[in-house]
């Protein structure tokens, strides 16, 4: 039985809930995951960039930090998400589109790091953004990977 719990302990930006279940939903069956267990947490920059500091040594807030809970090859893909709604405000207003969007693109981001892709190389890197535009597309939303 798949599952998909959403918290949201912060007031800064609405989250559409149904949105976030339908791509968590679009891009598990895309990777061809059956079986999952997913949290998404939409929280303040102070709460993601201690948390960022705390696993990831990094001293600033982050847009989203994916944190494996299953075992490598494990049936059931297990994973949370940490969204960083103020960085999604913020890159949003820059980029001139809506932070509901960005929010999207940050839950894309994070699910195909939970499925085994990586953007530290060049040709990885390539490869995720490409999936990203897949799923934006299928979602019917603008591309906005960069």
């Amino acid at each position: 039985m798949s599952r998909i719990s959403i918290a949201s302990p912060q007031e800064i930006v609405p989250i559409d809930r149904g949105r976030m279940r339908e791509a968590v939903r679009a891009v598990l069956a895309g990777e061809e995951v059956a079986d999952y267990e997913i949290s998404l947490a939409f929280v303040d920059n102070p709460t993601i960039h201690r948390l960022n500091q705390r696993y990831l040594q990094h001293d600033e807030p982050t847009d989203v930090l994916s944190f494996p809970l299953s075992e490598a090859n494990a049936s059931r893909l297990a994973g949370e998400l940490v969204l960083g709604v103020e960085i999604a405000v913020e890159q949003a207003a820059h980029r001139g589109h809506d932070v509901q969007v960005e929010l999207l693109l940050y839950v894309i981001h994070g699910l195909l790091h939970l499925c085994g892709y990586d953007d530290h190389e060049d040709a990885d890197r390539i490869a995720m953004r490409e999936r990203e535009r897949h799923y934006l597309g299928q979602l019917g939303l603008p591309d906005i990977a960069e």
